[in-house]
């Protein structure tokens, strides 16, 4: 895979610097990046939804299945969230994004990723030529969406109960989007998908399946610019994920 320049720039204004010889524009250092390789774990099945969730979430539609996320009342973070945050993007995307909690800024927007985070996720997206449209080509657009739909007080950790009665919501949502592949960024996001208590420093380099589909794992934006040396990391992460999605449309 070689990079147009257009992407070398994106590349740039997430913090990364390729080396271009003669002015060439070479393939990232990522694009050779580690085998696919079996996963490791999968999924286990998820209990029905808790006492105020629906009581049948698998049946649930797109309109359905938002508006029981806005009305529900399963855990204590219903008291103090200002809305809920569904999930934004191409409902039929190719790619799915999951990450981990709502912040101050999702939960007064309504949106998952805004920020400084968000604006890191989509420069990160775009060198792929990925977007969260709405609309345009599914091959082309991801669709976002977090393990919890209300932010905790403070922003403090997800509790395991919470992560576990939200978790049908999520379940359905992947069922609905269908993706080719699931990025999940986070330490929450990926522990509970994966449902382990590794870190991510040894989940990442390979691939994994929850509900049937290729999960790659990679850290969180709001990580990333506390931490921007993991940023090559990150971008091999996003390689990783891109030769698995044009290998499962192959």
């Amino acid at each position: 895979m070689r990079w147009s320049e257009r992407q070398v720039a994106l590349l740039r204004g997430i913090g990364l610097r390729l080396w271009q010889p003669d002015g060439a524009v070479p393939p990232p250092a990522a694009a050779v990046a580690a085998p696919v390789v079996p996963a490791v774990r999968a999924s286990a099945a998820v209990a029905p939804a808790a006492s105020g969730s629906p009581g049948d979430v698998a049946a649930l539609d797109w309109p359905a299945l938002r508006q029981a996320v806005a009305g529900c009342r399963a855990c204590g973070l219903c008291e103090s969230r200002r809305q809920t945050v569904f999930g934004v993007g191409h409902p039929q995307a190719h790619w799915m994004v999951v990450g981990e909690a709502p912040g101050e800024q999702e939960d007064e927007q309504g949106e998952p990723f805004v920020g400084a985070a968000g604006q890191l996720l989509d420069r990160m997206l775009a060198a792929l030529s990925l977007s969260r449209a709405a609309d345009g080509a599914p091959a082309q657009r991801v669709y976002i969406a977090n393990t919890l739909k209300c932010r905790p007080p403070r922003n403090r950790n997800p509790a395991p109960e919470e992560l576990a009665r939200c978790e049908p919501f999520l379940v359905r949502q992947i069922e609905l989007v269908a993706p080719r592949l699931i990025l999940a960024m986070g330490r929450f996001a990926v522990q509970t998908l994966l449902r382990t208590d590794e870190p991510i420093g040894k989940l990442r380099g390979r691939v994994h399946r929850v509900q049937g589909v290729p999960l790659v794992v990679s850290y969180h934006p709001a990580y990333l610019l506390r931490t921007p040396s993991d940023k090559a990391r990150a971008w091999d992460d996003l390689c990783l994920a891109a030769e698995v999605a044009e290998g499962a449309l192959a």
